[in-house]
């Protein structure tokens, strides 16, 4: 069996030595795959090299042996007439072509293939190959890409120079265009809500909504309530860890009413998290409501990890920041919960909460429902990869370095249901988030119960 064929056996038997990684649901263990594969070449180009030694030796003897035969056979006889020409013909074929045989036959493959053994148990899977492959649908269905822009990968990209150049000029060709839209925009928007109204057939399904705000369409804040939203030095009524080094807090919503920080985790502290993150990095789970237990599905595309603040002093500390600027108590709150997202990763529309219909949702935490969501951007990303708020027409986009924070209660402790929010596929970049869920238990006296049901 010659040398390919053996790399074709080698090959085709180590695919049952695949481990189940699920590669395709996290950016940042693919990069792993990145330098698995240099590695892989290395080693490739060392068997080639090789391989290409042999086959020099081997051909050096062939052109010997042809100028010597050719010259010998012209007169046989004449030729081993003489004595040592007669011994080296007895030399060659009882001892050298042997040798050569030896050397055709000696295997240049060991170091390749056992590498390509040790390195086949942690390759990608059918599972992940499909995976990537159904992200590329996925991609071009939200963000209404057609197939050979997918293709050829000239996928939008605002970190592109050119896009950069023009950003101011299409910047004001935008706002002039907004500005002139505004009017018609409001009265569309109100024949809608009356239409609306009249026939509730004509109501947009959710999916829709959900891939329009990941594409920035249907935003739905009109400029009277976008005037009402602001920015701010933010302290928490003067906390003494920010009375002389407030925070800075914009309004990103009003109804569900939704904050974000700026600066609020620093490039090391985001740094830190990833690494301590990575190593554990398992594909994302759900709540599954007939079963109360948890289990990956196909609308939550990434991996997690969680992180204690007794592992690492940054962690506590980032815990303690939530809870200053936030005044809820996190000794009940779940730990910080680090996601990575993979090739178009996701997690489509869905609630934080447990709903009335779900009252063994949270049952063996015993800290009562998640009350609020705290949640870290702790990259940029270069497109999509926005949350969005299907419901209320609301999206809010990455931007590293900040946070966003919203009550998914009423302090009736009523679910609002406004909050239903959604990843939208990455796009382009590498999108890495933690988030804090905190719950109710206590926060009886850090934020008092309503006396009305969505009060």
């Amino acid at each position: 069996m010659d040398l390919l064929c053996w790399c074709l056996f080698f090959m085709s038997c180590l695919q049952t030595l695949s481990a189940h990684n699920d590669f395709f649901t996290s950016i940042g263990q693919m990069t792993d795959l990145l330098y698995t594969e240099k590695d892989l070449v290395t080693s490739l180009k060392d068997y080639i090299r090789a391989e290409e030694n042999k086959l020099e030796r081997v051909k050096r003897w062939a052109d010997k042996l042809d100028l010597l035969t050719a010259t010998a056979t012209q007169d046989p006889e004449g030729f081993l007439g003489h004595p040592v020409n007669a011994f080296k013909l007895m030399k060659r074929l009882n001892t050298e072509w042997g040798d050569l045989e030896s050397l055709v036959l000696s295997d240049t493959t060991d170091g390749f293939i056992s590498n390509l053994t040790i390195q086949r148990q942690y390759f990608p899977t059918d599972e992940d190959q499909t995976g990537a492959a159904k992200a590329l649908l996925r991609l071009q269905d939200t963000y209404r890409l057609d197939a050979n822009t997918i293709s050829v990968g000239n996928l939008p990209d605002p970190e592109h120079q050119r896009a950069k150049g023009n950003s101011k000029y299409f910047e004001f060709q935008l706002e002039k265009q907004r500005k002139a839209l505004e009017v018609e925009t409001e009265k569309q928007k109100e024949r809608g809500k009356r239409e609306t109204k009249k026939n509730p057939k004509h109501q947009i399904p959710e999916r829709t909504k959900y891939q329009m705000l990941c594409r920035g369409e249907g935003i739905r804040m009109t400029p009277r309530r976008q005037s009402r939203l602001f920015c701010r030095y933010y302290d928490n009524n003067h906390h003494p860890m920010y009375v002389l080094a407030p925070v800075k807090q914009q309004d990103e919503w009003d109804r569900p009413y939704i904050v974000r920080y700026l600066d609020i985790i620093s490039d090391k502290e985001t740094e830190r998290v990833k690494q301590l993150a990575k190593p554990r990095l398992r594909r994302a789970t759900v709540h599954d409501p007939q079963t109360g237990k948890l289990t990956t599905a196909h609308y939550r595309v990434s991996k997690s990890a969680w992180l204690t603040g007794y592992e690492d002093p940054m962690i506590e500390k980032i815990n303690q920041r939530i809870e200053d600027l936030t005044g809820l108590e996190m000794d009940t709150a779940e730990e910080l919960q680090v996601a990575n997202y993979g090739v178009g990763g996701q997690y489509e529309p869905h609630f934080d909460f447990g709903r009335k219909d779900e009252p063994d949702a949270f049952k063996e935490l015993g800290t009562g429902n998640r009350i609020a969501t705290w949640l870290f951007y702790m990259s940029d990303v270069a497109a999509g990869g926005a949350t969005v708020f299907p419901d209320v027409g609301a999206a809010v986009w990455p931007q590293k370095g900040t946070a966003v924070f919203w009550y998914n209660l009423f302090a009736s402790g009523e679910g609002d249901y406004s909050t239903r929010h959604a990843a939208c596929p990455v796009l382009v970049g590498n999108k890495w988030v933690s988030n804090k869920w905190i719950h109710e238990r206590g926060q009886e006296w850090r934020r008092p119960c309503g006396l009305s049901e969505n009060e």
